[in-house]
C-alpha cells in the first residue's frame, strides 16, 4: 500500500460516532477545507517518512477532541502541528479557524520530543476521532469493531514505514502491539494522563538513548 493509498482508504472510512479528521469538516472550528489539508498533510508526512529509516513508531489510543480531531495528526494539537510538520521538513497549514486550542497529552509528547533527534512517527491504535453519541466534543475508548479496523490500518503503517521499534504509550497501545505479532522490539511506556507525566517522560527518554 502506497501512502496515497493508506489515505484514501482512511478517507473512506465512515462509523457510527466518529468523526473523520480526513473527510468530515466541523462547522464550528474547521476552515473550509478542513479535511483536504488535513488529508495532504498526513498524505505529505508518510511519504516523507518512507524515505528516511523511522527508528520508532509511536502509539497512541484514540486521537482527541483538542487533538487530532483538529489536525488529522496523532499527538498533535493546534499548538503543536507545526512543530510535527517541520520534524519531517515540511510546512503545513493549520486546518482550524480561531484560536489555538491545546490538549494536555501533545504538551507532554511534544515535550519529550523536544529531546529526542531521531525519526519519530505518532499513530493511534483507532485513526478516527471515537465521541460519545450525541457529543462530537467528547472523547470514549474505541470498541472493538473499531479496534480490529484500526489494527488493519496499523498494520499496513507499519509495513510502509519499517520502524526499527513500536513504542506503546499505555495499556491498550501495548495490547494491541503484541496483538499484531510484530517481530520489531515493542517498548511500552506510561501514558502520560492521569499523573503519569513524569513516568512517561523517564521512560520514554531513556528508551531512546539506550
Amino acid at each position: 500500500m502506497t501512502p496515497l493509498e493508506f489515505v484514501e482508504a482512511l478517507r473512506e472510512q465512515s462509523l457510527e460516532n466518529t468523526f473523520n479528521p480526513y473527510s468530515e469538516r466541523c462547522d464550528r472550528y474547521d476552515r473550509n477545507d478542513a479535511p483536504q489539508l488535513r488529508l495532504q498533510a498526513l498524505r505529505s508526512m508518510l511519504e516523507t517518512a518512507t524515505e528516511r529509516e523511522v527508528d520508532s513508531l509511536w502509539i497512541g489510543r484514540d486521537p482527541g477532541h483538542r487533538g487530532g480531531r483538529r489536525t488529522g495528526l496523532a499527538f498533535a494539537d493546534d499548538v503543536h502541528i507545526h512543530l510535527h510538520a517541520e520534524r519531517w521538513g515540511l510546512s503545513i497549514r493549520r486546518p482550524t479557524r480561531g484560536e489555538k486550542v491545546r490538549e494536555q497529552t501533545a504538551a507532554v509528547i511534544w515535550k519529550a520530543l523536544s529531546r529526542i533527534e531521531s525519526p519519530v512517527f505518532l499513530w493511534n491504535v483507532f485513526p478516527l476521532h471515537p465521541h460519545k453519541p450525541g457529543n462530537p466534543f467528547s472523547n470514549r475508548p474505541h470498541n472493538a469493531r473499531e479496534r480490529r479496523i484500526g489494527e488493519e490500518f496499523l498494520a499496513e503503517l507499519i509495513l510502509l514505514l519499517q520502524p526499527r521499534r513500536l513504542v506503546a504509550i499505555g495499556n491498550d497501545a501495548a495490547k494491541t502491539a503484541r496483538r499484531l505479532g510484530d517481530r520489531r522490539a515493542i517498548i511500552h511506556v506510561r501514558h502520560p494522563s492521569h499523573g503519569g507525566q513524569a513516568k512517561f517522560l523517564g521512560q520514554i527518554v531513556e528508551s531512546h538513548f539506550q
